[in-house]
């Protein structure tokens, strides 16, 4: 454990978290922690206002600085999903924090004879929060909200690549936050990689399995825990009896989001073989209709960066070098792919195969790949052989189909004809499997991800179990523990005829 820090940090005092190094922000939240103890629920309802407030006080600079970082990024979609999206779940952490931070009676019958036991939710102490550029706030302060909502500090990291952003909540954060409760650490505190080595209580990290990956490992040397939250090629399988327009429609919109810069986009979409010709018209037409110009269109989310944009544009190359089809949606007279304003053109490829990068990587960038199949077991062999994704599209009706899929396949969560459904209910966790990530949050899951489970047992029974289990052991301990074994033999014995009949 990091000793603490001999800085006291007054409240109300708007102290930036630059005028501290990173591990003296630790140590300053270290020591408010063990100084104030757990906090009561008023203390973590006020923490999950103010950082819904910092949000909202300050939409007009944060969809600026947003549309600053990508170069093109329309409001609207900053708004839905940094802000208005975010709040989604800050209100319902909210709403429920007095009923998940409540001890748990467990065992009610044998507290009256004498052996209570309940179940704490304590706080872990200090959390680290490692955010993304794709959606640098939501992904930030969503985990942030859980934290304190379990009653922890948090050190927050949102990513470099967004710089103007980042330096934004940076500071901002002092008119909301004492650094001993939020720390926003930015660039001039150093790289990502020494934020993961940080002794942090947890830490969270979204972002690439490659990244999240070194996290793991520079937390496993402290045996910190970690939540990973990753990326995947999420696959989408149309069912044969769905309305092939609705199904292209769905998919051409859901692959756009955010320039498709999104870890829930499709990334491949499984087509019953003799309708992939009508699929990929009906994808395009819709592109047509939806982008009629894209260069100059604020509507159109840039490519973040230029090692991005190249990387998508190499992808695009390699396969149609290798013997994919290239079927763009490029207005007339306009230049794509445009590296000055780092955009693509919407891009559907089909014919693809083995051996091209694109099967392996996950595009995170406005191209969609189509595969023909003839039975749906094509459709899952290819899926399992990929990796578990972040989520499974299916299109078409819950149905035996959909069983079938789900059954055989493993992935973060399915998500059945829309786009990130489960992000909106309280009721469901957000998280990956496999090479998409481990643990979860939102709502209580996340709350249970940022606290500790803590028994509490407490016996006034005549009998010890420390007497009964430490030498010497009498006739009448051997006499009971034989019992004990013809008892639980009867009892397995039993159960396993029980289950031999079905």
């Amino acid at each position: 454990m990091t000793k603490p820090a001999d800085v006291t940090v007054r409240a109300g005092d708007k102290v930036s978290s630059e005028a501290h190094t990173m591990t003296e922000l630790l140590e300053i939240q270290r020591a408010a922690f063990l100084r104030d103890g757990i906090p009561d629920v008023r203390t973590r309802v006020d923490r999950i206002n103010r950082l819904g407030q910092l949000l909202l006080d300050n939409e007009k600079a944060i969809c600026e600085a947003l549309d600053a970082d990508f170069g093109t990024r329309p409001r609207e979609l900053s708004v839905a999903a940094d802000i208005a999206g975010t709040m989604i779940d800050l209100t319902h952490q909210r709403r429920h924090v007095a009923e998940w931070m409540a001890e748990t009676n467990v065992a009610k019958l044998q507290g009256m004879l004498g052996f209570k036991q309940r179940l704490r939710h304590d706080p872990l102490g200090v959390v680290g929060v490692m955010g993304p550029w794709n959606f640098p706030l939501n992904l930030t302060f969503v985990p942030a909200g859980s934290a304190f909502a379990a009653g922890n500090r948090v050190l927050m990291r949102p990513s470099s690549i967004t710089a103007k952003t980042t330096d934004l909540i940076a500071s901002l954060a002092p008119d909301y936050f004492n650094v001993d409760e939020l720390a926003v650490i930015t660039s001039k505190h150093g790289g990502g990689s020494e934020f993961a080595k940080l002794d942090v209580d947890h830490m969270f990290f979204t972002g690439s399995p490659e990244v999240g990956a070194s996290v793991a490992q520079e937390a496993a040397k402290r045996l910190t825990p970690v939540t990973l939250e990753l990326g995947g090629k999420n696959p989408a399988v149309v069912d044969p009896d769905t309305d092939i327009t609705e199904a292209a429609n769905f998919l051409a919109d859901a692959r756009m989001i955010n320039g498709g810069q999104v870890c829930l986009c499709p990334d491949y979409v499984f087509v019953p073989e003799g309708k992939v010709g009508e699929f990929t018209e009906k994808v395009l037409a819709r592109w047509t209709a939806n982008y009629p110009t894209i260069v100059e269109n604020s509507q159109y989310t840039s490519t973040i960066n230029d090692k991005n944009y190249q990387r998508i544009v190499g992808l695009i190359d390699d396969a149609v070098e290798l013997g994919a089809t290239k079927h763009q949606v490029a207005p007339a007279g306009e230049e794509l792919p445009n590296a000055a304003k780092r955009k693509i053109a919407p891009t559907l490829l089909t014919d693809v195969k083995a051996g091209m990068k694109i099967e392996e990587d996950e595009v995170f960038g406005p191209v969609l790949t189509v595969y023909p199949y003839r039975a749906l077991s094509e459709a899952v062999d290819k899926i399992n052989a990929a990796g578990h994704p972040l989520t499974l599209y299916w299109v078409g009706k819950d149905n035996e189909n959909l069983q079938y899929i789900a059954d055989h396949t493993r992935s973060g969560s399915i998500s059945g004809n829309d786009f990130g459904l489960h992000l909106v209910s309280g009721g469901l966790p957000f998280g990956g499997v496999g090479r998409s990530g481990m643990g979860n949050y939102h709502g209580e899951f996340g709350f249970r991800t940022f606290s500790h489970p803590r028994a509490v047992t407490v016996s006034t029974l005549p009998i010890k179990f420390a007497e009964v289990m430490a030498a010497p052991f009498t006739k009448s301990d051997v006499r009971m523990t034989n019992g004990q074994l013809k008892f639980w033999k009867f009892l397995n014995g039993r159960a396993s005829r029980k289950s031999a009949r079905g």
